[in-house]
C-alpha cells in the first residue's frame, strides 16, 4: 500500500516542504497567499505556471514534458530521498497534482499533507513570509511512465482494445452531458463511468470512501480522467492509499479527448 496522506503533526523536521495553493476561479490567488505567509521553509509550486505547461495543445493544463519537471525540482533543490510534503488549502486537487508529480518521476517518500496550509499551522510550524532558496541538485530520474497515459491508449480502450475501466472524476452534470463551463462539447468518454471527485472531501481532509472502493475494484485496470488532469488526481491518490495497485490517469483529460474523438452523454 502506499502512504499518501499524512496529518501535520507527523512532518519530520528535515523534510522539505511545497505550497501548492491556487484557485481555479482567481489564478493569481495562491502566490498572493504565499507571499502573504507560508510554513518556514515551503516553496511555491504553481498549478499553471510550475505544474503545467500551457503552451501545450495537449487539453487546459498540459504536463510539463519531463527536462522542465525535473529543472524544476533540481531548481528547488530537492533529492530523491527526501520526505516531501506538499500542501495547499486542504481538501483541494493541487497538492494530489503535485503529489503525482512527484510520483511520475519518481520520488518515493512525497506526502500529501491532509488538513493543508491551516492544519501546519494549527500544530505549530512557523509561519513566514520568507522565501527560501536552496542548492541547486543534479538529479538522475527514473520516470514512472506506465502511469501516465495519452489519448491513443484512451482510444485502445474505448474500441475495447485494451480492457481498464475509464473513471471521469468531474460533476455528474457535466459526465451526464447537462453543461459543460470550458470545454466545446458536453458529455464525456464514451465507455467511462462517474465518480465526483468532490463526495472524497470531508472537512479539510481528502478521505477513502466506501462508495469509491464499490465503485471500482483492485482487480481491474483503473485509468481516472477528469477536465484536464487537475482533480482526477484527489480519486488517484486515495485509491494509491487505499491499496489499489493498477491505477493510470490520463493526465490531458476531457478538455484534450473532446477536440478529437465523439464523446457519449446520458441524456
Amino acid at each position: 500500500m502506499t502512504i499518501v496522506f499524512v496529518t501535520a503533526d507527523k512532518i519530520e523536521p528535515t523534510g522539505r516542504l511545497i505550497d501548492a495553493r491556487f484557485d481555479m476561479a482567481n489564478v493569481e490567488l495562491g502566490k498572493a497567499l504565499y507571499e502573504e505567509g507560508h510554513v518556514e521553509g515551503a516553496v511555491f509550486w504553481d498549478l499553471n505556471t510550475d505544474l503545467s505547461d500551457l503552451t501545450k495543445g495537449e487539453g487546459r493544463h498540459p504536463l510539463p514534458d519531463k527536462e522542465k519537471l525535473q529543472a524544476l525540482f533540481e531548481k528547488h533543490g530537492l533529492h530523491l530521498d527526501d520526505a516531501i510534503y506538499v500542501y495547499d488549502q486542504g481538501a483541494s486537487p493541487y497538492a494530489t497534482r503535485a503529489w503525482w508529480i512527484l510520483n511520475y518521476a519518481g520520488f518515493k517518500h512525497a506526502y500529501v499533507v491532509n488538513g493543508g496550509f491551516q492544519a501546519l499551522k494549527d500544530v505549530g510550524l512557523p509561519i513566514t513570509t520568507e522565501v527560501p532558496t536552496f542548492p541547486k541538485t543534479n538529479l538522475q530520474l527514473q520516470w514512472n511512465d506506465e502511469i501516465l497515459l495519452k489519448r491513443q491508449d484512451i482510444v485502445n480502450i474505448v474500441e475495447g482494445k485494451t480492457k481498464a475501466t475509464l473513471l471521469d472524476a468531474r460533476s455528474a452534470a457535466r459526465y451526464n452531458g447537462e453543461y459543460e463551463p470550458f470545454d466545446k462539447l458536453a458529455g464525456h468518454i464514451p465507455t467511462a463511468q462517474n465518480y465526483d471527485w468532490e463526495q472524497l472531501r470531508e472537512g479539510s481532509n481528502l478521505v477513502i470512501t466506501s462508495s469509491l472502493l464499490d465503485k471500482v475494484s483492485k482487480d481491474e485496470d483503473i485509468v481516472v480522467y477528469c477536465g484536464s488532469g487537475v482533480t482526477a488526481t484527489p480519486i488517484y491518490t486515495v485509491l494509491k492509499e487505499a491499496g489499489y495497485k493498477n491505477v493510470q490517469i490520463y493526465m490531458a483529460g476531457y478538455s484534450d479527448w473532446v477536440n478529437h474523438h465523439p464523446v457519449a452523454t446520458s441524456n
